[in-house]
Formats: structure tokens, C-alpha cells, sequence
């Protein structure tokens, strides 16, 4: 494994690429989606190796029920069965699970594996999975507004952040697309205001060590500033240093 001095305490990813992956291979589109929850077991555990404290992923969209129906079908009983199959192993390993997004229009199957996952894991603290489904930034956005107003709180980036779906981990460090694609897609958008961008050409059921250490290495050499000047950063560190 490469030597990386700097990696990012929250890692996003949008896993694009597994319709493609399929069509390359002359396989139904199902085929590069069974092929993705594979890499994600291996994202996983190759975050824990690495020292990642949490791992976010996009893996379903709320736009995503436009796509052909025995798609979306395919897709929510890939979805049952990584429940049933995944969660034992990753509650073993330490990782806690959270499911982000809206769930009244899932099945109550799926809903009540989502429910079940977060309460067999809630004491787990090796590596927080967060799974973005039937999830959109901007609803995210509308829907913490509307509940900021309901409850009579004064509209800040606070009250704000703290009513959106990823209000219980800090904003991702490193933001990462695979696919080739460049564009975050309605991922994260309030919570990638500062998050680092990286975009791999690897699809995502071909997504592996050798690229993950590329983004983190990428991320490493980047000058994270938050507004402030690189003078600022410098002499900040420098005190940090001598304190």
C-alpha cells in the first residue's frame, strides 16, 4: 500500500460507471450494478486500512427512478439482498451504517432493512458508511429549510446544517466521481462547499487501491485554505508548530 502522511477524515463518492462497465461487456446493466456493490465492500475496508473515519457514497438517486423500470426493479432487489448478505459482515468490522435520504416512497421491505442495519450497527466506530438513496442535494436543502422554518428557528448556516440529512459526521474532505464524468450530479451540495474534487476515469466496478491511493495522494498535495490566503495558512501552521 502506498505511504499517504495525509488522508482525509471523510471521503464522498459518487460510483459511476457500472452501466457502462456492463454495456462494455456485453452484459445487462444489472450485471455492472451487482459488479459495484462488490467494489463498495472493497472501498470499505480498503478506507478502514487506511485510516478514513467516514465513507459516504451515492448510490441511488432521487432522479434515478426515471430509468427504465426493470432497471429501478433490479436495482431495489440488488438493494434487499446487499442488506441481508452485507450488514453482518460490516457490523463485524466495525462499521456503522446510515442511510440517507427519502424513504416513504420505498417499500416497507426495504425500509425496515435500512432501520434494522442502523440499529444493529449504532454502537460500531471504526468507519461511519453513510448510503445516499432516493437521495438529491437540493431536496436535501429544501427539506432542512422547511423543517428550520416549522420549528419558528432563525434561517442560519447553522440551523441548517444541523437539519440536514448529513448533519451527524463533519463535510467531506475529498469528494470523489468515477466514471470519467466531471460533475457532482445534485450530490452533497450543501456540504461540498469546501470539499476537494477529484475525478477518476476508472469505472466504478473497476475501482481499486491504485485508485484510491491516486485521490488521496491528489487531495494530499492540495492547499485546503477556506478562504483564507496561503500566507494565512503558512503562519497558522507555523504557530501550530511552535505551540
Amino acid at each position: 500500500m502506498t505511504q499517504l502522511h495525509v488522508i482525509p477524515r471523510h471521503i464522498a463518492i459518487v460510483m459511476d460507471g457500472n452501466g457502462r462497465w456492463a454495456k462494455k461487456r456485453f452484459l445487462p446493466r444489472l450485471a455492472g450494478h451487482k459488479q459495484g456493490v462488490e467494489a463498495l465492500r472493497r472501498c470499505v475496508r480498503l478506507c478502514i486500512a487506511r485510516g478514513v473515519r467516514v465513507l459516504t457514497v451515492f448510490a441511488f438517486s432521487s432522479e434515478n427512478w426515471n430509468r427504465p423500470a426493470e432497471e429501478v426493479s433490479g436495482l431495489m432487489n440488488l438493494l434487499a439482498g446487499a442488506l441481508a448478505r452485507e450488514v453482518p459482515s460490516l457490523h463485524a468490522e466495525g462499521v456503522r451504517l446510515h442511510f440517507v435520504g427519502e424513504r416513504a416512497s420505498l417499500s416497507d421491505k426495504v425500509q425496515s432493512g435500512f432501520a434494522q442495519a442502523e440499529a444493529l450497527t449504532v454502537a460500531n466506530d471504526r468507519l461511519v458508511l453513510n448510503v445516499c438513496f432516493n437521495y438529491g442535494g437540493r431536496s436535501d436543502i429544501v427539506q432542512a429549510a422547511a423543517h428550520v422554518a416549522a420549528q419558528g428557528q432563525t434561517m442560519t448556516e447553522q440551523s441548517l446544517s444541523a437539519a440536514m440529512g448529513m448533519a451527524h459526521v463533519a463535510d467531506p474532505d475529498l469528494i470523489i466521481r468515477t466514471g470519467g464524468e466531471f460533475r457532482i450530479s445534485n450530490f452533497l451540495l450543501w456540504q461540498a462547499a469546501y470539499s476537494e474534487l477529484y475525478f477518476s476515469p476508472a469505472l466504478w466496478p473497476d475501482f481499486d487501491a491504485v485508485d484510491l491511493d491516486a485521490a488521496i495522494a491528489d487531495f494530499a498535495q492540495r492547499e485546503r485554505r477556506f478562504g483564507q490566503t496561503s500566507e494565512q495558512i503558512t503562519q497558522s501552521s507555523a504557530s501550530a508548530v511552535a505551540i
